[in-house]
């Protein structure tokens, strides 16, 4: 299950919405072990896609040894779909190599009649993928 505050998913989807048409991607780091979410880090899609997303390696870099400066990891890892559902293509799962990461997908599609847009999260090990429960706190 994946515990995330409402600021969080808040910040999550406006970069999606603010993305829009091309797919947005960032990190929420937190501290190591912990499994809690607390540092929105927004990244850029280096692929400017509408229907594919992939970090800037020179990014990357920095981002992790930014994050192991500050004794964190990388608790969720998300991106959006803006055509399609909140769930994992081929792709998305091929590149999936944190396996103690949530990964969480943004629709910014109303694809389904469910609204402007669906928040899910996932957890993607050894290329199986399992759905989780999300549940959104005012704080931790």
């Amino acid at each position: 299950m994946l515990t995330i505050t409402q600021a969080l998913v808040g910040q999550i989807v406006a970069h999606a919405r603010q993305d829009h048409p091309d797919e947005a991607c960032g990190v929420v780091a937190g501290p190591a072990g912990s499994g809690r979410p607390e540092r929105f880090i927004p990244m850029l899609n280096a692929a400017r896609s509408p229907t594919f997303y992939e970090f800037d390696s020179g990014d990357l870099l920095k981002l992790y040894r930014d994050m192991d400066d500050r004794d964190e990891e990388p608790v969720i890892i998300y991106h959006s779909h803006t055509a399609t559902e909140a769930y994992p293509s081929r792709t998305d799962i091929s590149y999936a190599n944190e396996p103690g990461a949530h990964y969480v997908l943004v629709s910014t599609a109303d694809a389904d009649d469910a609204g402007p847009f669906q928040f899910r999260s996932y957890r993607i090990v050894e290329g199986e993928v399992t759905e989780e429960e999300v549940t959104v706190v005012d704080a931790y």
